[in-house]
């Protein structure tokens, strides 16, 4: 089994680590042998959208996926969890590794088909509207609710990715990304199959909600 980081950080400003965290670990995990492989020689980015406490990118350079030379990015719109992933990296001495924290929202500040293994465990809960960005760090509750709430069927945000999918990922790029059972993951699946590989990676009950994490990669 594969170290799960420490983290300790101030969970009023970021998601705190939960089920669907430590999904997308294990997920990771039982693609170990994949993704070294796939990228065994190349020099690959790697980017997590959605950081938050810095929990899975500090999981891939503590346990040097997909590669032992990488270069990660963490994005995030939250001020505060550009903090905490630099905060976790260095709590787990990962701090020399090549890691750019970037503040931007999802994939507006990467450039064109340069992400190798994108990460993405998204605010996927149902919600009538998303909260506007705040205009402040300190409005703690309002950053906190974007890493939460997803709009219609908890979509919104993930269907943005889904749809810049093709512009992101490189010709070799795979993208893991969670999803919810009210997000209807296999409407996506059928949606998406045509132009997608798309696998189950792996799906758990966790408490009310049941969890899924799918890998995406070209045709």
């Amino acid at each position: 089994m594969l170290p799960t980081p420490y983290v300790k950080y101030d969970f009023d400003k970021v998601y705190e680590p939960s089920e669907d965290s430590f999904l997308l670990l294990d997920s990771l995990e039982t693609d170990q042998a994949y993704l070294n492989e796939r990228f065994a020689e190349l020099f690959p980015v790697v980017c997590e959208l959605g950081p938050g406490s810095g929990i899975v990118t500090t999981f891939m350079m503590q346990n040097e996926l997909p590669a032992a030379h990488a270069l990660y990015l963490a994005v995030d719109i939250n001020p505060w969890a550009i903090e905490a992933t630099l905060d976790t990296a260095k709590r787990n001495n990962c701090d020399k590794k090549l890691i750019e924290p970037i503040q931007s929202s999802l994939t507006a500040s990467l450039r064109n088909k340069q992400v190798d293994v994108l990460l993405f465990n998204p605010p996927y809960v149902p919600a009538e509207e998303i909260p506007d960005i705040p205009e402040t760090r300190d409005d703690t509750d309002t950053w906190l609710d974007l890493a939460l709430v997803g709009g219609k069927d908890g979509m919104k945000i993930t269907q943005v990715v889904l749809d810049q999918l093709d512009d992101t990922l490189s010709p070799q790029g795979v993208a893991y990304i969670l999803f919810c059972a009210r997000n209807k993951p296999e409407e996506i699946v059928d949606q998406m199959k045509s132009y997608w590989n798309i696998e189950l990676i792996q799906r758990r009950k966790a408490g009310w909600e049941v969890l899924s994490v799918y890998r995406f990669s070209r045709k």
